[in-house]
């Protein structure tokens, strides 16, 4: 039965493998500290923190999020560490919430590896609190309890980690928000809580959470490979709280049709501003199962939402979710083989009776077929669950609407411009290598909510070729035509405007689609001249629109002032480009997408080396995507590192250029 605990209380704990799970509505850091008897903590190794996310006994996240699973093994702890302290604190430098009050109570649970709660603790009374130690397992005696404490600080994690008597507090507070900086930069945000996908058994597996029971696990959050800076995470609807586009659109008022930021600094609400007091329809019924026995089949559009778009739009997150949890599972259930073979073979080693002979022969012989016995277990259950996502992503692929299918899906070739802009955009395919033949559509929440960076630097592609730089450059910028021309035909008829600053001019092939088409507002600017006049006029419009909508004033902005959403496209950065444009850059990367200028940018971070951590902000503000396949990004239920593929056109198809010819077509019939 699980103990509900309040401040001050505390509770046996049954077992010394455990699990800490945490879930806080707002992407939160999570950490912990090893101390004494009295609390003290003997130097920064004795903490566990997404900079270094692994101890004796302890592991944690390697970045923020808003459900968190911290592996516990209490046997494996040093015999003079006698408080384990978890921590949660709000990321800072970005643009969540910047206090605990201006969001909902975190709940933290202490489960056993069947997933049963142990203990559980909602975490009430906080206000400018920014850190708090939550719970707090110590031993008494040889044994082992947790303690609820609901200790905030103010001062944050600095001030948390001051007050358990750490010399170095300051220093390895700042170390922490650094690493989760960077974690949020490549983190693939969850959909809005507004729209839950409800999916009926077709014999999917099951979605988990808060007290679901999964299979053993010692290593609940797999590595991370990549370190490059830069960029979140499918979509990416709402995680770092961004705040609301300046719709446009001829004639549109600006407080139309989107929901505005908090202005507390919380959660964004994605529901529709029309649709607050209802609840969605329920999704279609369930298709009968071919055979008895057997799980039904697929139905595209198996979720709930108020249309076929916003029904697929959650299948697909679905679906993502259902993907990383499962796989998740199997790897955990790899790792707890692992370790149990890697415990058996020490306790034949550690014998000397069974050293050798035919007795630690035949033990180790059982020790590695029990092992691969559980491994093949978990495989099999992940072949299944792969095979029924297999089957649905079969259904739903064909089923999906232009701004979420692939280029070479017909419905391309019944394009027609759209009347309003669609929920998301489909930015690339993700995979996982244990599940390499499902690709889940990377779907992008519009409009969009931060730039993207193709990122055009060297670099081996996982399959084993390598492209030089020239070539690197050259698939970025083809990757960012692809992508703007995506974002040009979702939208409605002069409600979306290109620019394209390519000062050397060393994109002129890849940008042809664009250019002979005619969807651009002028000719790509080039030189420094070019570059300047198109940042200065872009700058003085986000200014503008931030004054009006300030001032509360959306329709005293100056006649013949484009009110369209605006994106600029930036290659071969930072060639032609001075401290002043360079500074622009930065000003258009934050403040642009709150008033509907956005930044596409396809550059080499080492090429600007030279301007040192001055350039580090516009980095983390931008999504990294990459021109070639490439295991950057991570989901936001279990951190796995996911294989981004970019959404590109097939060699030799032509969709591309009818697609962009009939959107020239459309904006030259309202005068664009």
């Amino acid at each position: 039965m699980t103990a509900e605990l309040t401040r001050g209380q505390n509770h046996p704990l049954p077992r010394a493998r455990l699990e800490i799970r945490v879930s806080a509505g707002t992407p939160v850091v999570a950490g912990a500290t090893l101390g004494d008897e009295n609390g003290t903590i003997h130097g920064v190794e004795r903490v566990v923190h997404p900079g270094a996310p692994t101890l004796p006994g302890l592991e944690v996240s390697r970045q923020a999020a808003a459900d968190h699973r911290l592996a516990v093994d209490l046997d494996a702890v040093p015999d003079a560490v006698h408080r384990v302290s978890v921590l949660l604190a709000l990321p800072v430098g970005g643009r969540g919430p910047a206090r605990f009050g201006a969001v909902a109570a975190p709940f933290v649970a202490v489960t056993d590896l069947d997933g049963d709660e142990v203990a559980s603790y909602t975490i009430t009374g906080l206000e400018a609190e920014s850190a708090v130690v939550a719970l707090e397992l110590y031993r008494r005696q040889g044994a082992w309890k947790v303690r609820a404490v609901g200790q905030g600080y103010a001062g944050g994690l600095a001030e948390l980690l001051a007050d358990q008597k750490l010399p170095e507090a300051h220093q390895l507070a700042a170390s922490i928000h650094e690493a989760v900086a960077s974690g949020l930069a490549r983190s693939i945000p969850a959909p809005p809580a507004a729209a839950p996908a409800h999916r009926p058994d077709h014999g999917t597996p099951p979605r988990t959470g808060p007290g679901t029971p999964v299979p053993p696990a010692s290593s609940p959050y797999d590595p991370q490979g990549a370190s490059a800076p830069g960029p979140q995470t499918p979509g990416a609807p709402g995680r770092h709280g961004a705040q609301q586009p300046y719709p446009g659109g001829p004639g549109e008022p600006a407080t139309t049709g989107q929901p505005a930021a908090p202005a507390g600094g919380g959660p964004i609400d994605y529901s529709h501003p029309r649709r607050q007091n209802t609840a969605p329809p329920p999704p279609p019924p369930a298709a009968p199962p071919a055979e008895p026995g057997q799980p039904a089949r697929p139905v595209a559009g198996d979720a709930t939402g108020w249309s076929m778009e916003e029904r697929l739009y959650n299948q697909v997150w679905g679906m993502f979710e259902d993907l990383a949890r499962t796989t998740a599972a199997y790897r955990s259930a790899v790792d707890f083989a692992d370790s149990r073979m890697e415990k058996e073979l020490d306790q034949v080693l550690s014998d000397p009776r069974s050293r050798i002979g035919g007795q630690g022969d035949a033990a180790r012989e059982g020790a590695r077929a029990r092992h691969g016995q559980l491994v093949a277990q978990a495989r099999e259950v992940l072949d299944r669950d792969v095979a029924q996502l297999v089957a649905e992503a079969e259904v739903v692929e064909p089923a999906l609407p232009a701004a979420f299918a692939r280029w070479d899906n017909p419905v391309w070739h019944a394009y027609r411009v759209p009347m309003e802009i669609p929920m998301a955009l489909r930015l690339g395919d993700l995979h996982l290598p244990e599940a390499d033949r499902i690709r889940i559509p990377m779907l992008m929440r519009l409009p969009l909510e931060r730039g993207l960076w193709i990122d055009s630097g060297r670099s081996a592609s996982l399959d084993g070729s390598f492209a030089d730089s020239h070539e690197m450059r050259r698939l970025g910028l083809e990757t960012a035509v692809a992508h703007a021309a995506r974002l040009l035909a979702v939208y409605p008829a002069g409600e979306f405007t290109v620019h394209v600053i390519d000062p050397a001019g060393a994109g002129a092939q890849a940008l042809a689609p664009l250019v002979h088409s005619g969807v651009l507002a002028a000719p790509p600017a080039q030189g420094a001249a070019g570059t300047a006049d198109v940042l200065a006029r872009l700058t003085q419009r986000v200014d503008l629109v931030q004054m009006a909508l300030r001032g509360g004033a959306p329709d005293a902005l100056p006649p013949g002032l484009d009110t369209s959403q605006q994106l600029l496209i930036v290659n071969d950065f930072p060639h032609g480009f001075d401290d002043r444009a360079v500074n622009q850059l930065r000003y258009l990367a934050d403040e642009g997408p709150a008033v509907g200028v956005h930044l596409m940018m396809v550059a080499d971070r080492e090429e600007s080396a030279g301007f040192g951590p001055l350039l580090d902000p516009l980095w983390r503000s931008l999504l990294r995507l990459t021109p070639v396949a490439d295991d950057h990004l991570a989901d936001p239920w279990v951190g796995h590192a996911w294989t981004y593929e970019p959404a590109l056109v097939p060699p030799g198809s032509q969709v591309l250029q009818q697609v962009l010819a009939q959107v020239a077509a459309a904006r030259r019939s309202w005068g664009r």
